[in-house]
């Protein structure tokens, strides 16, 4: 696996990305073109309909189901991380920070974390200034 950065962390999942919304796209389009084609317009618009309905689903619910789940884990592991660091509970100013702010904090490494928490309740840091103000990036591999 290369170095993960700001620049590439964004991460693909080959047979949802690369085959099942081609091969759904291309359907679609099929579907489109058959419903303003031929005589059968109200059968292919519903077809089209269907497409457009299962793409939308399949997005959100595979989107939904693994963007909970690591959310609360990245939560679990910044208290943990923020308690080993300074035997203080993250907890008393979480509430404060928003998720997009938690979530970027978690690529800061141990000796970047602390100022870095800091300069983000003084300054209210977006996620993205966040991400491009830690210096060595800690990355995180095996995410969904």
């Amino acid at each position: 696996m290369k170095i993960q950065t700001y620049y590439n962390h964004i991460r693909f999942y080959t047979p949802q990305h690369f085959i099942y919304y081609p091969v759904l796209i291309l359907f679609l389009i099929a579907s489109i073109y058959l419903s303003i084609t031929t005589e059968d317009h109200l059968i292919w618009s519903f077809i089209s309909a269907a497409f457009v309905f299962l793409f939308v689903l399949a997005y959100m619910l595979r989107q939904h189901y693994a963007l909970t789940l690591q959310n609360r884990i990245v939560r679990l592991e910044m208290r943990y991380r923020y308690f080993t660091l300074t035997g203080k509970r993250f907890e008393e100013f979480e509430y404060k920070l928003t998720d997009d702010q938690i979530f970027a904090l978690r690529f800061a490494p141990d000796n970047e974390l602390i100022p870095l928490v800091e300069d983000v309740l003084k300054n209210n840091l977006t996620g993205d200034a966040i991400k491009k103000a830690i210096v060595h990036w800690k990355a995180d591999y095996h995410r969904v």
